[in-house]
């Protein structure tokens, strides 16, 4: 397991029982998006918050199986930048659609670390619930149709969908500003290409035509002097 990868989890877990122990802690630090502005350090500290057994295994579970070689690819301060901007994209796109929900969890990061994976990976093959084989791009595509259904249904179910499609937004965001400022692509902006002009055979021999005799070594000197005199040339 990856340095950060494994951070994250630890800080997780850790808070989580920290949560069993002193309830007070969830209410101080969840995310109600409408209130985001008086409480800014919400925007963050809501990944780190779980509602039981099964939504913080589910999360660090995913960050298990998708975290560590993303972040491998990215390094780790570019792992973490993803993983921020997921959480806290997640948390600004429930401002407009649930501004009075709470939300805790860390499912928004998740989303951005799974999206990289399969913007690197998109061919791997996940398997759902240890069978079923899905390649990583259409489990995106299933898990975004999912969450916009989600979202847009009379009930959610508790579940914060918009949470999840900002973290494939803010992840998304990530990936293309770091690839925009990569050495790579400063490479190809600033790189001009050459572009040679073809000759055909008549440019060729106009060319040499022009060329003066008396700049030229000896043995290309005849050169010079046959093809001026070839049909057309104008030999001295």
């Amino acid at each position: 397991m990856t340095p950060w990868v494994l951070r994250i989890i630890i800080a997780n877990v850790a808070v989580f029982f920290i949560q069993q122990t002193t309830p007070e802690i969830t209410e101080l630090f969840m995310l109600v998006p409408a209130l985001g502005l008086v409480r800014p350090w919400t925007f963050v500290t809501y990944m780190f918050l779980h509602g039981g057994m099964g939504h913080i295994f589910f999360n660090m579970l995913s960050l298990f199986f998708f975290g560590p070689r993303t972040e491998a690819r990215l390094g780790g301060r570019s792992f973490l930048g993803l993983y921020f901007s997921a959480g806290v994209m997640g948390a600004v796109l429930s401002i407009p659609f649930t501004p009075y929900s709470p939300i805790i969890g860390a499912s928004g990061a998740v989303y951005g670390v799974m999206l990289a994976y399969a913007m690197f990976w998109p061919r791997d093959q996940i398997l759902i619930w240890g069978i079923v084989p899905v390649e990583a791009r259409f489990l995106i595509v299933f898990m975004t149709l999912l969450s916009l259904f989600g979202g847009f249904s009379p009930s959610s179910g508790g579940i914060a969908h918009f949470a999840h499609l900002g973290g494939f937004i803010g992840g998304y965001l990530f990936l293309k500003v770091m690839q925009r400022g990569s050495g790579a692509a400063r490479f190809r902006k600033q790189a001009t290409p050459i572009l040679r002009k073809i000759e055909t055979p008549a440019t060729a021999l106009d060319r040499w035509r022009r060329i003066k005799r008396d700049g030229l070594h000896e043995v290309n000197r005849a050169t010079a002097f046959w093809t001026r005199s070839a049909p057309g040339g104008s030999a001295r």
